[in-house]
């Protein structure tokens, strides 16, 4: 019953309102993400720009982690929510343990590189001795003890799956705030406790996921009836495996192409100066805040396409994407103003030195340009994975961050101005939003039109 009246309201409740019911909730805990990002890299800048460079240049394979796990947990999810539908508990199980089994092989692979590859990725983009030091001590870190938010995120998506989505918001939320409230005592050494610097930082970071990866755990045992975490008698099963990466392999690798042209871009930037790369760090933290509530958004909307196109209503898709990309562009538009505006202020958040400051007010501006279409490439390109395109979406942002944004940005290198540089995302989202329109007008003529034409 409670199934059915969630399909119902899918299908019937007026679509603003539906539209923003679903995605508030979701919006608020991608701020709190946001707020995370932006408040650990706060506290780092305070230690010296080398330390906030370092975390600039570790990003990429942080992203590869989140990546990794988000998508497993995406494959996982598909099919534990099937098997639940089809009322197969054991099947679900399976899906549950597979998912938690998977973490951790992707855990000891991270383990291993924390234990042996860290330094050699470091000075794969700078021999600056400085920065090498600090994000290896940080990076190694983050790897060593990974589990924690493996463990989490995957044990988060069994709780979304069951749809208990209130205990992910806790566990979240609960992992930011203690990352907050942790990074100055023990970078910096209050209450008595040893000064750490940026292996704090780090500190910090996984021990707010590891707390929160428990209470995750802690919740799906006491809290969700429809899983039974046991591992009597578990053995993996290569069936299962293939079953959730064919559906969590394409996740992976849209994440993953944010990791590539980070890396790229980075290796770009610091031929200039470490300090344009540290810029880009501090870009990146504080895009997290303009784009996050419009993943949030996303995340809203794309669950009403998906029910509404297997229920042959097209103008309730046709409505919600355009609400969805109205409400994104608003977004988006508000986070212009800010970045053209203010971006002195947004800079002396990070302790930005005359340098910094000189650079980052030039990229932040050029940079957000893109911000008028980048509303309508991200819905753009979520609607097409609800519309069971999802190559499409994999192509477009694989368009835009490799195919046009780090080539362009290499040749605007070549011309020795560094403020040239940042305008390649721009030009990049350009190319995102001709491909995105010319995916959803295929789209609409073999999916959607025919709706309208059978309803006739």
């Amino acid at each position: 019953m409670e199934q059915g009246a969630r399909e119902n309201k899918m299908g019937v409740m007026p679509v603003n309102k539906l539209l923003v019911t679903m995605a508030l909730p979701m919006i608020v805990s991608m701020l709190v993400q946001a707020m995370y990002n932006i408040v650990d890299s706060i506290f780092v800048s305070r230690i010296c720009e080398d330390a906030l460079t370092a975390v600039s240049l570790a990003f990429p394979i942080q992203n590869l982690m989140i990546a990794i796990a988000s998508g497993t947990g995406v494959g996982m999810n598909a099919l534990l929510s099937r098997s639940l539908g089809a009322k197969d508990y054991k099947n679900a199980n399976e899906a549950a343990r597979h998912g938690l089994f998977l973490a951790a092989c992707s855990y000891l692979a991270f383990l291993l590189f924390g234990l042996f590859g860290v330094r050699a990725f470091m000075r794969s983009q700078t021999d600056i001795q400085s920065i090498v030091d600090y994000g290896t001590t940080y990076l190694t870190i983050i790897c060593l003890v990974s589990f924690g938010m493996y463990f989490q995120m995957t044990l988060e998506r069994i709780l979304q799956g069951t749809g208990r989505t209130f205990y992910t918001m806790i566990t979240q939320a609960l992992g930011a705030v203690i990352n907050i409230i942790l990074d100055p005592i023990l970078i910096f050494g209050l209450f008595g406790l040893p000064k750490l610097g940026i292996a704090g930082a780090a500190g910090a970071t996984v021990f707010g996921q590891v707390v929160a990866g428990s209470l995750a755990l802690w919740f799906n045992l006491r809290k969700n009836p429809d899983i039974s975490l046991t591992w009597s008698g578990f053995r993996p099963r290569l069936s299962i495996i293939r079953r959730i990466y064919s559906v969590g392999l394409p996740s992976i690798l849209m994440m993953s192409i944010s990791s590539v042209m980070t890396y790229g871009m980075n290796l770009i930037l610091i031929a200039f100066s470490s300090t344009a790369t540290a810029v880009f760090g501090v870009y990146f933290k504080l895009q997290s805040f303009v784009f996050m509530p419009v993943f949030g958004m996303n995340n809203g909307m794309v669950p009403i396409v998906a029910y509404n196109f297997g229920a042959q209503k097209p103008e309730r898709i046709i409505k919600t994407i355009r609400l969805a990309m109205l409400y994104a562009e608003c977004i988006m538009l508000i986070g212009f103003a800010i970045f053209q505006l203010c971006p002195e202020p947004l800079l002396r958040l990070f302790a930005a030195s005359d340098d910094m400051m000189q650079i980052g007010v030039t990229a932040l501006r050029a940079i957000s340009l893109s911000y008028f279409i980048a509303g309508i490439c991200v819905i753009g390109s979520s609607s097409l994975q609800a519309l069971s395109h999802g190559l499409f979406s994999m192509l477009i942002s694989f368009v835009r961050q490799l195919v046009v944004l780090l080539p362009a940005a290499y040749l605007l290198a070549q011309t020795g101005k560094l403020g040239l540089v940042w305008y390649s995302f721009p030009i990049a989202e350009l190319a995102s939003l001709t491909c995105t329109i010319l995916f959803l007008l295929r789209t609409y003529r073999t999916d959607i039109r025919p709706m309208w034409e059978n309803k006739a």
